[in-house]
């Protein structure tokens, strides 16, 4: 081998000696190949397909448990929604009825006081009529007074012989 050139090509024998070595190699690879292919579906059929498995079923339990809890969240906020709107709906009973009542009170003290001031005009009127009464008996009274105290003073005041008649 070392004696020949190196472009040109080699002899017979040596390739029948490569080619017998080379098939010595795969020959002594056949059984590393069936033993590798074998190993290679053992695999499949012992590890792969169980853990496709389970990974398969995993996967959807946490799809599953993503789509409850979706649902648990959309139901949570559905309920969220119609306790609002409940306490909405309170809310605005509790105004109109306060609004109601407070209403009620103000027509109440319309009420009472159109009451105490037609009450207040009744006295105030009973008062002035008693009071034109008394002024009108005073007056009565005076004038009846005055009448004898003119009288009484005419008759101090002119001679005892005329008359207080004949002086008015």
């Amino acid at each position: 081998m070392c004696g020949k050139e190196f472009g040109s090509l080699p002899s017979a024998s040596i390739m029948d000696e490569i080619l017998n070595q080379l098939g010595g190699l795969v020959l002594g690879a056949v059984p590393t190949m069936i033993l590798f292919l074998l190993l290679v579906t053992a695999y499949g059929f012992l590890v792969r397909r169980p853990l496709d498995r389970i990974l398969a079923e995993r996967r959807a339990r946490t799809s599953g448990a993503v789509e409850q809890a979706k649902d648990a969240i959309a139901a949570a906020e559905a309920k969220t929604a119609q306790y609002e709107d409940g306490l909405r709906k309170a809310r605005a009973e509790i105004l109109a009825a306060r609004e109601a009542r407070l209403k009620q009170w103000s027509v109440e003290r319309e009420r009472a006081l159109t009451e105490a001031r037609a009450a207040t005009n009744e006295k105030v009127k009973a008062a002035k009529d008693e009071i034109e009464q008394s002024v009108a008996a005073a007056r009565q009274q005076i004038e009846g007074a005055s009448t004898s105290l003119s009288e009484q003073i005419l008759r101090v005041v002119m001679p005892a012989g005329t008359r207080p008649e004949a002086a008015q």
